[in-house]
């Protein structure tokens, strides 16, 4: 596998490098040596997935609070989805700024989320999977997000939203000021690595 970094401090694209022979292909897409040596940290402890039934179905933006480590590897299994991540790292030099990337079940690129970074997406098929694998466990209590179209990001998505939970829809304005008292508070608490 090889890595490509975004414009977005620590994130990166994990793509495949294939060994292809008459059956299909092989490719390695996780190596804790190798994301090691990427810079990428952690071990990765959960793994979920995502099904998205309806194309223009949105999700996000999710993340955690500090004392929370949780970095994700992320990878569209079936379908095809724009991949939203915006940097909520107040020392970091890209705060505030996003990327969108489309994530496929044909090009199987993975990208790698750190931890305090929100994350999204939005489904450009009908029928999607997205697998996340965490290096931290969920705490329901640290688990938070901010509304994609909130004014203060700029974020703009490829189609209408078609579906998005009540909750994804009804997430405050974001308050910078509130916003870092809160992270910089729990990065206090954050027992060293």
């Amino acid at each position: 596998m090889r890595f490509e970094p975004l414009a977005l401090d620590g994130v990166q694209l994990v793509i495949p490098v294939p060994a292809p022979d008459e059956r299909g292909f092989f490719a390695r897409m996780l190596c804790t040596r190798e994301f090691a040596d990427a810079g990428i940290e952690g071990q990765f402890v959960q793994s979920s997935i995502s099904y998205n039934r309806r194309q223009g179905t949105f999700r996000g933006m999710h993340f955690q609070w500090p004392p929370s480590r949780e970095g994700k590897l992320v990878r569209c299994l079936r379908g095809s989805v724009a991949d939203v991540l915006l940097d909520l790292r107040p020392d970091s030099h890209s705060y505030l700024q996003h990327v969108t990337i489309t994530l496929d079940d044909a090009a199987r690129v993975a990208v790698y989320i750190p931890a305090g970074l929100a994350h999204g997406f939005q489904t450009l098929t009908d029928d999607v999977e997205v697998q996340y694998h965490m290096t931290d466990y969920f705490q329901p209590g640290l688990g938070d997000g901010f509304r994609w179209n909130d004014r203060a990001f700029g974020i703009s998505l490829p189609l209408p939203v078609s579906v998005m939970s009540a909750r994804d829809a009804a997430y405050p304005d974001f308050d910078r000021e509130a916003y870092e008292a809160r992270f910089h508070a729990g990065t206090a608490e954050r027992p060293a690595p």
